[in-house]
């Protein structure tokens, strides 16, 4: 069984790793009273009031989510010698993939037909931010975590002789 893990392989992981830190950085900035940007990803009204459930789920909860993909990113750069714990973290790091492609593109294409009708609630300015900025984000870091469960997969394929 292969277990050679090249640069390309390891490259996705790290990047994926990345996207997750970055993402748990920012949603722990917000949590703990940073302001920059909160208006523009969360709405105006969510970013002034704070309400409990929206700190602890959305800002906190979050943002540990963001760390547990970390962690599975980085999993994903190194062999396991155990084939269902294997098959576990390229699940994951599938359904991380889908989850953030979804998530991304979902909430593009919503904005870009105005299927809502510009609920009141989303400002010209966060919508901007989220086409432009947020969205892109979310496909970049799904893109990265399919393509870390893709090589991962790969790496751990038996030769056929």
């Amino acid at each position: 069984m292969s277990t050679n893990f090249g640069p390309i392989a390891k490259k996705w992981g790290y990047l994926a790793c990345g996207w997750g830190v970055l993402f748990a950085g920012l949603h722990y900035y917000w949590a703990v009273g940073g302001q920059r940007w909160l208006n523009v990803s969360a709405g105006e009204r969510l970013a002034a009031e704070r309400p409990a459930w929206f700190v602890i789920t959305g800002l906190w909860g979050v943002g540990t989510l963001c760390l547990v993909g970390a962690l599975l990113g980085l999993l994903l750069t190194r062999p396991r010698p155990h084939r269902h714990l294997r098959r576990i973290m390229r699940w994951l790091g599938w359904g991380v993939c889908g989850l953030l492609l979804v998530r991304g593109l979902t909430i593009e294409v919503l904005l870009l037909t105005d299927v809502t009708h510009m609920d009141a609630d989303v400002s010209a300015s966060q919508r901007a931010w989220t086409l432009a900025l947020w969205n892109p984000w979310f496909i970049a870091g799904g893109l990265a975590f399919g393509l870390a469960a893709h090589h991962f997969g790969r790496a751990h394929r038996t030769p056929v002789s």
